[in-house]
């Protein structure tokens, strides 16, 4: 509805139109929404659990490769990842006021960059002169010798396994493997023949053996025939005393190590390899905590190790 007023003014009309105003306009109402993707709780948590999976799988991988690598790749690994032999270490940088210099204790101008030798072995201490001791190098003399022991030990193990291998294979003596400890010691290679519960290498209070003891001695000379190292022979009992006069276990042990010694003389093992046959009777039990058990009546037949000898070449330099 318009509404048409006007002032009368002399002369000039002025018409005013007015538009009713609406009453029943409703106010606009704007609403904000804030749109979150990825859920109530966003997506960031895909991205660190996707990170865990990741990392998770690698290792699971490396733990795989590491089971089915052999030793040689291993070793190949290790020797990759490790550090080199020398390193440089500097004191002072380049860019600063001594320009790659460093001023040394005496006052006198120095470069200022140090080889050091990671691998080298520390200084030692200084002596009671005060004077600093040289680094330990190996000699070549002392080289040979090791390599020496090591073809030895290399040796010892072959011959400990031939022996348990022509045990095993012979029917009557099968069963007496039990009775056999090979080991190696500082001194050489000890194999050691025990009694067990019912099955004694020798007959009670003699130096007579059973013959299954026999056909082990002369096994055991067979295989140590092929070796050039010189043996020795002990003989050893329990703590029980014998009911005898003059006649003890000393006696009984040291008769029992020669009875062993002449099965391995016919087996092939000459004259000149026998180093020592001794008697220990019961003061070296193999059970120091039961005195009187079975396994302390034992003949230990031991490989004696060499001392190596030098090369003529090295001696004569």
């Amino acid at each position: 509805m318009i509404e048409a007023r006007g002032d009368w003014v002399p002369g000039r009309i002025r018409v005013c139109c007015v538009a009713e105003e609406e009453t029943n306009v409703q106010p606009i109402i704007v609403k904000k929404i804030n749109k979150v993707e990825g859920g109530h709780h966003g997506g960031a948590w895909k991205v660190a659990y996707a990170d865990f999976t990741t990392a998770m799988m690698a290792f699971f991988m490396l733990l795989w490769l590491l089971n089915v690598s052999d030793k040689e790749t291993l070793e190949g690994l290790a020797d990759y990842f490790t550090p080199s032999t020398a390193a440089v270490v500097s004191n002072s940088g380049s860019d600063g006021m001594l320009a790659g210099t460093s001023m040394a204790s005496e006052g006198v101008q120095s470069s200022g960059t140090i080889a050091v030798d990671i691998d080298a072995p520390p200084p030692s201490e200084t002596g009671q002169d005060g004077a600093r001791e040289k680094s330990y190098v190996q000699s070549p003399e002392e080289e040979w010798q090791k390599n020496v022991v090591t073809r030895e030990d290399a040796m010892f193990s072959d011959v400990a396994d031939r022996l348990r291998q022509a045990i095993q294979q012979m029917p009557d003596l099968a069963r007496h493997q039990d009775q056999l400890i090979i080991e190696q010691t500082p001194e050489g290679m000890k194999i050691q023949i025990v009694d067990k519960d019912k099955r004694a290498m020798f007959r009670t209070g003699t130096a007579e053996p059973y013959g299954y003891a026999v056909r082990l001695f002369q096994t055991v000379g067979r295989i140590v025939e092929s070796m050039p190292n010189r043996v020795a022979i002990l003989g050893h009992t329990d703590a029980k005393p014998l009911n005898r006069v003059d006649y003890g276990n000393w006696e009984l042990s040291a008769d029992r190590a020669n009875a062993a010694r002449r099965i391995l003389r016919e087996s092939g093992v000459t004259y000149d390899r026998f180093a020592d046959v001794i008697g220990k009777a019961d003061t070296d039990p193999l059970f120091p905590d039961d005195p009187v058990r079975n396994e302390n009546r034992r003949i230990s037949i031991l490989v004696l190790r060499e001392a190596p000898v030098v090369p003529p070449s090295l001696t004569n330099r």
